[in-house]
């Protein structure tokens, strides 16, 4: 499994954090979970961080088989429509969000 990570650094402009998060929720995560191959899309509230921690306000995942998959998903139709709500989402957004792909959990299940 192949795990997208979006990191979204930053601040929510004052007075818009309940409306961001649920234009996320409205508009985006729908657009999500239509990626090609997408099995699983996780969406994280960052609720506490370490003082000296960078300030991040939410982490979106989906997890895919290949790392082909991430590459179809990413080329696809629905990519393009979930990048424009973004865009417009993050005009309640101060900050900057970046992009990570990591490969499969290296700690074993516990039996």
């Amino acid at each position: 499994m192949i795990t997208r990570t979006a990191i979204f650094e930053g601040r929510i402009k004052p007075g818009c954090e309940e409306r961001f998060f649920a234009e996320v929720q409205e508009r985006l995560v729908p657009l999500w979970r239509q990626f090609p191959k997408a099995s699983n899309v996780r969406l994280q509230r960052v609720q506490a961080r370490d003082a000296d921690a960078p300030s991040i306000v939410m982490i979106q995942q989906i997890d895919y088989p290949s790392v082909a998959d991430v590459e179809a998903a990413l080329a696809s139709p629905v990519r393009s429509q979930a990048r424009a709500v973004t865009l417009e989402i993050l005009e309640m957004f101060e900050g900057r969000f970046y992009h990570l792909i990591s490969g499969e959990n290296l700690v074993a299940a516990e039996a």
